[in-house]
């Protein structure tokens, strides 16, 4: 899911030279009695029933889409995942009202003026934009990715991931991902999308802080495509490879793409992204430059320590190629020199887990 919103403009990004540089972030209705197993009980409440301290990865939640929600409704699937046993198996309004609840008392009122007025914006993009290929706006896993991908996909073991992928420098994993018709047709939509924004005046939110150009794909209709792409087909991998970071736990993700050249954004500063595990694909066009430069992974607190030189490694794009790693390993882009080119990210994130934290931090016993 993504939120309704992606990265919110203005976290700290920076933007410094690559040696010894500072590091940028890129930042229903009822009242009285339930019944429940056959009794008549009283509704459930955070008071009465504790969320798991960790998700039941094996729980298909409910979807929440057509239900009116002052949230995002893919939030409701995540959180579902946290419920304790006992009402994983309950009706979906009796799961919603105890969810809700929580979401009531515990977000933060600013964060859903936000989230709310974010849902006005893309709406309005929603409602006016005509789509070129309406096929990019669900997954048509066959028609998307490259059969090796797909074969792997369906093992779904560690050694059928690595039977497609390289591991140039550790934690960095290339692989073949896409179909050269998928990054056609995908250009081609954000051209036809960005030619809509230029013809209305339209005023739209840049993917991040520290790019001028590019689109987030979540705003003008892809949300539930991307969330089938980060759930189905990242997960599954980053559970294998990224289980310290939450690998298994990934609820959330913003959608993008960048575009570098002569006349767009040209590099891209060292920095972080906003995330925990992040998917970089090139869809193409021809270019010259623009290699990603990796300098290692740190925490939070020791973000511009220096870098060994077992950890410098450069990266060259292929167009349909995917390179996966963790949000906290710094990277940047080099200057694209000629041509032109365009990459499709995804930034997966475990939302859910650290909600339910921060819930379960206030409520500590003093």
């Amino acid at each position: 899911m993504s939120l309704d919103g992606a990265r919110t403009p203005g976290a700290h990004d920076k933007k410094p030279d690559q040696s010894g540089a500072k590091v940028g972030y890129a930042n229903g209705k009822s009242n009285g009695p339930v019944p429940l197993n056959g009794a008549v009980t009283v509704p459930p409440t955070y008071l009465t029933h504790r969320l798991r301290l960790n998700p039941n990865s094996d729980h298909r939640p409910d979807s929440y889409e057509d239900v009116e929600l002052d949230f995002s409704p893919d939030f409701f699937s995540s959180l579902e995942r946290y419920l304790p046993p006992n009402l994983l198996l309950q009706p979906r309004d009796v799961k919603f009202k105890y969810m809700r609840e929580i979401l009531v008392r515990y977000y933060p009122e600013s964060e859903r003026i936000r989230l709310q007025k974010h849902r006005e914006y893309r709406q309005k993009i929603i409602s006016n934009y005509q789509r070129l290929h309406h096929e990019l706006y669900n997954m048509h896993a066959a028609n998307f990715f490259a059969p090796s991908f797909l074969k792997a996909i369906s093992e779904n073991t560690e050694q059928g991931f690595r039977s497609i992928m390289s591991e140039p420098s550790p934690g960095i994993f290339t692989f073949e991902m896409l179909q050269p018709r998928f990054c056609e047709m995908l250009q081609a939509e954000v051209e036809n999308f960005e030619k809509w924004v230029h013809e209305t005046k339209f005023r739209i939110m840049r993917p991040n802080t520290m790019n001028k150009y590019g689109c987030v794909l979540d705003d003008f209709g892809m949300e539930t495509m991307l969330n089938k792409l980060m759930e189905e087909f990242i997960s599954p991998i980053a559970k294998i490879f990224f289980p310290e970071v939450g690998g298994n736990t990934l609820d959330a993700h913003h959608g993008f793409v960048l575009e570098y050249g002569i006349d767009r954004d040209v590099d891209l500063g060292f920095h972080v992204d906003d995330s925990e595990v992040t998917l970089n694909i090139c869809l193409g066009k021809q270019f010259t430059g623009g290699e990603l430069f990796f300098r290692g992974v740190r925490c939070e607190n020791h973000v511009n320590s220096e870098t060994k030189p077992t950890e410098i490694y450069d990266y060259t794009h292929v167009p349909g190629q995917a390179v996966l790693h963790r949000g906290r390993h710094r990277h940047g882009a080099r200057a694209t020199t000629s041509g032109s080119r365009i990459n499709l990210l995804l930034w997966c994130r475990r939302y859910s887990l650290c909600f339910v934290s921060s819930i379960l931090w206030l409520l500590r016993p003093s």
